[in-house]
């Protein structure tokens, strides 16, 4: 299993994250594909997805948006590329669409089949166990404007995974909170700053914390 997890940032800020990525690849000519979260703004994003790893001498990409109906034809090629990123955006309407369209179990097979499968954000947080995380903190949270209220995800990892993470007292009166009812660790990550997931082994690029069962521990303190 091959994860990759950004928090946030631009391409400088994530540069030694995208380079542990490209590390996971075998493939010399690979082929990345993206899927925003939403169509709208989606080849906005998809353009600066390309033009951040071609500076890395990637050449070939597909586009690939969940909201709206897709072609096998292209479904295939996406499925069966070496790597897959899951944009960020509002998190209850990527995985309204992503369930709808059957996306997750694809996704999961994706995973098996050991390909690489990265996500920023709502991405990111929609390959643990629930997005639960994109509901708070109360401050700065996604709106659950499509009514989701299956909030099962890929289930990939048996964490919580924050993204945008500031520390300070305001995030963290609310995360220690959250922590203490929830079954997993939570890593709470800074823009910059990601985890990689290679088979059973975690690495973390940059500050992150854990919050569980209420304490906070500094898990990594490299910038």
């Amino acid at each position: 299993m091959k994860l990759v997890f950004y928090s946030g940032g631009d391409e400088e800020d994530n540069e030694n994250v995208d380079q542990a990525c490209l590390d996971l690849i075998d493939n010399p000519n690979p082929t990345f594909v993206f899927i925003p979260s939403s169509s709208y703004d989606g080849e906005a994003e998809f353009h600066e997805f390309v033009e951040s790893w071609q500076d890395y001498g990637i050449t070939r990409f597909i586009y690939f948006p969940v909201d709206i109906p897709q072609d096998r034809v292209l479904m295939k090629e996406v499925f069966q590329s070496d790597l897959i990123h899951l944009g960020g955006g509002n998190t209850f309407y990527f995985l309204k669409y992503l369930r709808q369209y059957g996306y997750l179990e694809f996704l999961r097979e994706y995973v098996l089949m050991g390909k690489v499968l990265t996500g920023l954000s709502a991405g990111a947080i929609m390959m643990t166990p629930n997005i639960k995380t994109a509901s708070y903190p109360s401050f700065d949270r996604d709106e659950n404007e499509e009514g989701v209220r299956n909030l099962k995800a890929l289930g990939l990892v048996r964490f919580e995974f924050f993204p945008h993470y500031k520390n300070s007292l305001r995030y963290d009166r609310e995360l220690l909170a959250k922590s203490k009812n929830l079954r997993h660790p939570l890593f709470a990550l800074p823009d910059g700053s990601g985890l990689i997931k290679n088979e059973e082994q975690l690495s973390f690029i940059g500050k992150a914390w854990a919050f569980k069962n209420g304490t906070k521990i500094l898990i990594n303190s490299e910038s």
